[in-house]
């Protein structure tokens, strides 16, 4: 009848065994390491940010170790994912580096034929999106008009396919262009259709091989991406999209704040 004195509840065990797990949240550095090798993003100057986040994403999914998380996305394809869209910001705005989509519109208007344009990474589809208005305001025909975004986080690709923006990130458009390729829905901006139908996005690694199967483009947008890699990360970042140009002589458009 004491039989219960004898043996501990199922429960308080496994809650034990959590307890003694989460002592392993030491190493971070093991998944900097995956993080890297998967995706070539480098968090050596992040590491207290990345720690936090790890044991974050950990802790929402009871997972009490570093090593126990990797074998897991090893073996599950949806964390994995998971990993790569918590570990990746996307936060971006309408017309950013103006400059640059103003030379590539200039160079679309003397190219005189339909054109495919790559944007790596595309994170919420701002970029992309700023191409096509830009293109279509400067009277290129919708036809000739093929652009591809690409991102290795989900969720964002999902935020640009749905293409609902805040006022932020309509900041640099004048209400002219916005009452033109937006509905106002309250503090919200829907982008229509007439823009959204020019731009195709997927989810892609530059780094997987199977990457280079999408094709070759007349232009390449990488702006703001190589600012996480390390140097030997960038050179072959850099070789692998200068082999997806169709024209060799052709430059990539790099963000400014991208040291190459």
């Amino acid at each position: 009848m004491f039989n219960f004195l004898k043996k501990k509840n199922k429960s308080v065990v496994e809650e034990e065994k959590k307890v003694v797990e989460t002592t392993d949240y030491t190493d971070v550095l093991q998944i900097a390491e995956y993080f890297k090798n998967e995706t070539g993003v480098t968090f050596d100057n992040q590491i207290s940010i990345l720690t936090n986040k790890a044991i974050t994403f950990c802790r929402q999914r009871e997972i009490y170790s570093f090593s126990k998380l990797l074998k897991i996305v090893d073996e599950d394809a949806v964390i994995k994912q998971e990993l790569i869209d918590y570990l990746t910001t996307n936060e971006t705005f309408f017309y950013r580096e103006f400059r640059q989509i103003s030379e590539l519109v200039e160079l679309v208007k003397s190219y005189g034929q339909a054109v495919e344009i790559l944007c790596a990474p595309s994170a919420t589809g701002e970029e992309p999106y700023s191409i096509a208005i830009a293109l279509l305001e400067a009277g290129i025909l919708p036809s000739k008009i093929k652009i591809v975004g690409i991102d290795i986080n989900s969720e964002a690709l999902q935020k640009a396919r749905e293409a609902i923006y805040k006022e932020r990130n309509v900041r640099n458009l004048t209400d002219e262009i916005k009452a033109k390729y937006f509905d106002r829905k309250g503090d919200l901006y829907a982008l229509k259709n007439s823009v959204k139908s020019h731009v195709i996005f997927r989810l892609e690694n530059l780094f997987d091989p199977s990457f280079v199967k999408i094709g070759k483009f007349d232009f390449i947008f990488s702006r703001n991406m190589f600012i996480y890699f390390d140097a030997p990360t960038k050179i072959k970042a850099k070789n692998i999209l200068e082999s997806m140009r169709k024209n060799s002589e052709q430059n990539i458009f790099f963000g400014h704040a991208d040291q190459l």
